[in-house]
């Protein structure tokens, strides 16, 4: 009898896969579909800065990668288009020479994608999720997949947004931040004590292996910032003249400085006595409290040191946002294990833009830490590099080929980020330069 309702609960356990898969691989396609909708032919094949690659290789990248992976790799069925493999491969050619292929057009690209999408549910129907096959293993492939699309999506957004108004305006029908009055009317640090914390995951289903596995860390105790730095308050940083004080700056931060001629955010001007910024082609006044955006680790770093602060460490920072000393035991969201809702977190590209800092007491940390997810990812002062007992899975480019001094770890996730892609343990890295991210970061001192 045991071993009948062991096979219905293992039976039970693949169907809800299998409409999780089908449902997470409609959801992101209805994304990607949906964001690049307004735009034409020559808006989708144009490269609007030599950062990114022209919309369309993302678009047909993603459905190359689900043909890779989920029709090849998982279902061990022929691919769709094996001869556009290495046209969209991303290692194979930078974000500068893609323009240069011959890249399937918008209306080649959206029939290939969807023939493989044709394919691919085809093999989530019919493989088993076989949890002794890590590929398999409560739909990690799919997971994968998914994923991989929804930051492609990211990486569109920060696309279209240096597209500076060139045809897309899609905060006309964005909705504002749903909160009343952000209530900032508590210290602006917060203690986290000292101790051992579980650091990373080995439970994660869709986890990628750059964040496991899970292991102890034991850090002293340390402040940090309540809330991300706000517009306003690097506003007083650039007042007080500290991109021309060299004190503030790291040797490689002040060289770049200098070469990039940089006085304030991306995408921010000053007109008279009024900072305004440029958003998806629409000109706004900058928000006073809103978290800042579009700096890169040299100007957070900066800042930091302005402050006499310095920024925190990747584990200080995952301390800070999941560890709750009370109960011994590490959440997988800030506020508890209940999936993000509008409610406690800016995520998914609802309203094109941060939140005021204070919108989300009810999202906050155990250390009561707020807007540690959402709103901008936030840079830390740690190199990006492996785990203790780090191994790569699937395959070493995901991860492996990036670790070194040269990256720069960011945590938290962007008002752009969707929630299926991300949890406190989820690691981003980025070159210390970059400033089309959304990016933005808080600050940390010894205790």
């Amino acid at each position: 009898m045991d071993v009948v309702a062991d096979a219905r609960r293992d039976l039970g356990g693949i169907a809800d896969i299998k409409q999780r898969s089908a449902n997470e691989l409609a959801a992101v396609r209805r994304r990607s579909l949906d964001l690049l909708a307004p735009l034409d032919e020559g808006a989708l094949t144009r490269q609007h800065s030599q950062l990114m690659s022209p919309l369309v290789w993302d678009l047909a990248h993603v459905g190359n990668y689900e043909d890779l992976w989920l029709v090849r790799a998982a279902g061990a069925r022929p691919g769709v288009a094996p001869a556009l493999d290495e046209m969209y491969d991303a290692f194979r050619h930078g974000r500068a020479d893609r323009p240069g292929l011959p890249l399937l057009d918008p209306v080649a690209a959206r029939r290939y994608i969807g023939d493989v999408r044709g394919r691919a549910l085809e093999v989530v129907e019919a493989i088993e999720f076989d949890p002794a096959v890590p590929l398999l293993a409560d739909g990690f492939v799919v997971g994968l997949v998914v994923q991989h699309e929804h930051q492609h999506d990211e990486t569109m957004l920060a696309t279209l947004q240096l597209m500076d108004g060139d045809g897309y305006r899609p905060m006309a029908a964005a909705p504002p931040v749903a909160v009343a009055r952000p209530a900032r009317d508590r210290p602006g640090e917060v203690l986290v004590p000292a101790g051992p914390f579980e650091m990373g995951t080995d439970d994660e289903a869709w986890a990628y292996d750059n964040e496991r596995p899970g292991h102890l860390v034991d850090l002293p105790a340390f402040w940090i910032d309540r809330w991300p730095v706000t517009n306003a308050e690097f506003q007083a940083f650039i007042v007080d003249g500290s991109y021309h004080r060299p004190d503030l700056w790291s040797r490689a931060g002040w060289d770049f400085q200098v070469q990039a001629r940089l006085g304030a955010p991306k995408f921010w001007r000053r007109e008279g006595g009024t900072w305004l910024r440029t958003r998806f082609g629409w000109i706004e006044e900058v928000p006073a409290d809103e978290a800042v955006q579009h700096v890169s680790w040299y100007e957070a770093d900066a800042f930091a040191r302005w402050t006499g602060k310095r920024l925190p460490t990747e584990q200080e920072w995952e301390k800070a946002a999941r560890w709750s000393p009370e109960r011994r035991d590490a959440r997988r969201f800030p506020w508890g294990d209940k999936a993000p809702s509008p409610d406690v977190v800016n995520l998914g590209g609802l309203h094109f833009r941060p939140a005021p800092v204070g919108a989300y007491p009810e999202g906050a940390a155990p250390c009561g830490a707020e807007q540690l997810l959402g709103d901008v990812w936030e840079w830390t002062a740690s190199d990006f590099a492996p785990y203790p007992g780090f191994a790569s899975f699937p395959y070493r480019e995901y991860s492996e080929v990036f670790f070194g001094p040269d990256y720069k770890v960011l945590r938290g996730g962007s008002w752009a980020t969707h929630p299926s892609a991300l949890r406190t343990t989820f690691r981003n890295w980025d070159y210390p330069i970059r400033r089309q991210i959304f990016a933005g970061f808080r600050c940390a001192r010894d205790a």
